[in-house]
């Protein structure tokens, strides 16, 4: 991407340079057409990307401000279940008289 920005600078560059230095003439069909050509080019380029960035930064926005995204209350229900079905094995393991080991054990 970093690429892209130095090729995309250094030919406008390129075309500044030719014109201040005569090599360019702006008053050319050819070359204004030309030159015409590569900045229209070279904005949509830039602009296309500023808009991908924009977009990231309004989305990223927008689910920020919510509680949690819907696979985070999904993993949070299904945590809730597993303590449930936990709580229901110990309580087996305590009627019949069961050791279920360390419950204290690291992950």
């Amino acid at each position: 991407m970093t690429l892209l920005w130095i090729l995309i600078v250094s030919v406008l560059v390129a075309i500044e340079l030719g014109v201040v230095t005569g090599l360019i003439n702006p008053s050319d069909p050819s070359t204004s057409l030309f030159t015409f050509l590569l900045a229209v080019a070279a904005i949509s380029i830039l602009s296309i990307v500023g808009a991908v960035f924009i977009g990231m930064l309004v989305s990223h926005r927008i689910l920020s401000t919510q509680s949690f995204t819907p696979f985070e209350q999904e993993m949070l229900h299904m945590r809730r279940e597993v303590g449930e079905l936990r709580h229901q094995i110990e309580q087996i393991a305590e009627r019949l008289g069961v050791s279920l080991g360390d419950k204290k054990k690291g992950p």
